[in-house]
């Protein structure tokens, strides 16, 4: 990511430490573009790309911890869900 150089005076004592830390952050985050462009060329030219693609851990992650819950809810209901049919 590239900032402009302009700044407003009045807004740097808020604005620095946002600064500070997004330089101290830029090129260690988990996910590695490179890697992430090369994995689409392969979905694009797949003859059956995913619907979903999950890249990264953290998205992985956080993808299958909310399916375990939707899992929970949906195994809990279960008999709710049934009662509804006719018999």
């Amino acid at each position: 990511m590239v900032r402009s150089g302009r700044s407003i005076a009045d807004y740097d004592a808020v604005f620095d430490p946002v600064r500070k830390r997004r330089q101290e952050y830029s090129g260690q985050q988990a996910g590695n573009p490179a890697k992430a462009a090369q994995v689409l060329l392969q979905v694009v030219e797949s003859e059956r790309p995913p619907v979903h693609l999950l890249l990264g851990q953290d998205a992985l992650k956080l993808v299958e911890e909310r399916l375990a819950h939707f899992v929970d809810e949906v195994e809990a209901w279960e008999p709710v869900s049934l009662s509804t049919d006719f018999s």
